[in-house]
């Protein structure tokens, strides 16, 4: 693929679909009454944009190429510096990030840089602490991921045998390092561990999401291989969490969880959580392992059947100042806490995925009321990029309640024309927001959430190019994003750009199906498409 300069890129993006700042809209919406939220009514129809696809190709180049030369094989990079850093142990993270999407985009290219280095990689040596999951939804989730499309010729290029072998093969050396988490007395993994020899740190809990994020990897490894221990390891940890106990601690809410498990007794020392950062992926993969193999996992299907119902009858929350908007409160216990995260908007999506797949109309409906909530984030700030974190005060609880406090004095104006204020402004290259378009775009085949992707990806695009690449901003209420922290993460290749990708491209057999029944693939939380293994089969 042809690399175009920034300053073409920048110009075709400008000129394919552009449109006057969203910011401006929210101000027409703010006393607006709620509107019907258009319902599921049966096999939608697509429309490819090619022009947009191939600027989000071009902006993966500029990102792969900025990487390729000042990072590679290293981790991440520092575009703003043209440096490399060393986060996810050295591994080359970016790397196994960017294969699935280069691979759905078919940058031949890239896909052979990768594929040649992965064999290269020595998964047994790191000087950092290693995170369990981090280290599953990115390099074990990635290699999976480019074994399972190349190996299904899903992109209609042939690969050597031994490149799939020695990418599968470097799959199970990684988790026969990484299997020492689940040496506790309970089963329950710890997250943190050293390697050179493998070992545990020695952690007293892990979180929900951290036991509760691994199971689809692990599962999928095994069916790949023949070998069950792998998935029977992170099954019997995940077990604790499909019976929480204490329950009346444990569960605040029926399906709702708390967030720490004791690694020891395998028993729940909390009740807070919510659907954000720390406990997120779980309900995630719930729904995600029915559509893995709904015959193996009807117990997890059930789980998030309950979570969500819960979700619906005492989490939702709607902001004083705008009574349109709906987002799900966090909890300690069965208090609320009107908080929000950019890490929680991926739920509309999550909501319609399994609305999708067990024919519930009603979940796709709510879903799609919490995507338009979650746009309202990205519109209402003067780069039209959502911030990290932000508040509300809640129009059903007394507004002299300690957990319903006003906005800061600096933020009222704010407020009471956005629905929220901003709590942490930085935005990270995060993904959830276009995820959840994404998702609501292959249930409705409605072109709106097509529009709605590409005007944050013209923001982004906008605000966080910069150097070689593209780098997280310190806030996005402030003018050219309130400056660079430059850094690239690894999941910009995974995530933001495969998703801003996959709305506008044709149709594959990775791609989303609104069919329940119709899905080949299925996405980790890292965006890294599984091929789904009914019945065991893989």
């Amino acid at each position: 693929m042809l690399l175009i300069s920034t300053v073409a890129l920048v110009a075709t993006l400008g000129s394919i679909g552009a449109t006057a700042a969203p910011n401006k809209l929210h101000s027409q919406r703010a006393n607006q009454p709620k509107q019907n939220v258009p319902r599921y009514s049966g096999p939608p129809k697509y429309t490819v944009n090619q022009e947009r696809a191939d600027a989000v190709k071009q902006a993966f180049q500029i990102s792969w190429d900025g990487y390729s030369k000042y990072a590679f094989p290293h981790d991440s990079l520092r575009p703003v510096k043209n440096r490399y850093y060393d986060d996810r142990n050295g591994w080359g993270a970016s790397a196994i990030d960017a294969i699935s999407t280069a691979l759905v985009m078919k940058n031949w290219d890239a896909v052979e840089q990768i594929v040649q280095y992965i064999p290269k990689i020595d998964f047994s040596k790191t000087t950092d602490d290693v995170s369990l999951f981090e280290t599953t939804i990115r390099y074990l989730g990635g290699l999976l991921s480019a074994y399972d499309l190349m190996s299904a010729n899903a992109t209609g290029h042939t690969f050597a045998p031994s490149d799939l072998s020695a990418i599968l093969e470097q799959a199970v050396h990684l988790a026969d390092n990484l299997k020492v988490a689940f040496d506790t007395p309970s089963g329950v993994p710890d997250n943190d561990l050293r390697f050179d020899p493998p070992r545990r740190v020695g952690s007293e809990t892990n979180g929900l999401a951290t036991i509760g994020t691994l199971v689809l990897e692990w599962t999928r490894l095994s069916d790949l291989t023949g070998n069950p221990e792998y998935a029977k390891l992170a099954q019997r940890g995940e077990g604790y969490l499909l019976d929480p106990q204490p329950r009346e601690l444990g569960e605040p809410f029926p399906g709702l969880l708390g967030t720490d498990v004791n690694i020891t007794t395998g028993k729940f020392v909390d009740g807070s959580g919510g659907w954000g950062g720390g406990d997120d992926s779980f309900y995630e993969y719930l729904i995600k392992m029915y559509l893995y193999d709904p015959v193996r996992f009807p117990t997890y299907r059930d789980r998030w059947t309950a979570a969500v119902d819960s979700s619906i009858k005492y989490l939702v929350s709607h902001p004083t100042s705008r009574p349109d908007l709906t987002y799900l409160a966090m909890w300690d216990n069965q208090t609320l806490q009107f908080y929000g995260e950019h890490l929680a908007c991926f739920n509309g999506g999550n909501f319609i995925l399994g609305g999708i797949l067990l024919d519930r109309p009603e979940y796709i409906t709510f879903g799609l009321e919490l995507v338009d909530s979650c746009r309202n984030t990205y519109i209402s700030t003067s780069t039209n990029i959502g911030p990290e974190t932000f508040r509300w005060q809640d129009s059903r609880t007394p507004l002299n309640a300690s957990n319903n406090p006003a906005p800061p004095s600096g933020m009222k104006d704010f407020y009471a024309a956005s629905g929220f204020w901003i709590d942490s402004p930085n935005y990270v290259l995060r993904p959830e927001v276009i995820e959840s378009y994404y998702y609501a775009y292959r249930a409705t085949g409605d072109a709106k959430y097509q529009e709605w992707a590409w005007d944050a990806f013209l923001a982004i695009n906008g605000t966080c190019r910069v150097g070689s690449g593209y780098s997280s901003v310190n806030d996005v209420n402030a003018p050219l994003g309130g400056g660079f922290s430059d850094f690239q993460e690894s999941f910009w290749f995974a995530e933001v750009l495969k998703y801003s990708y996959l709305i506008h491209a044709e149709d594959a057999v990775w791609q989303v199906q609104a069919n329940p029944g119709g899905n080949e693939f299925v996405y980790n939380t890292e965006c890294h498409p599984i091929r789904v293994a009914r019945g065991g089969k893989p």
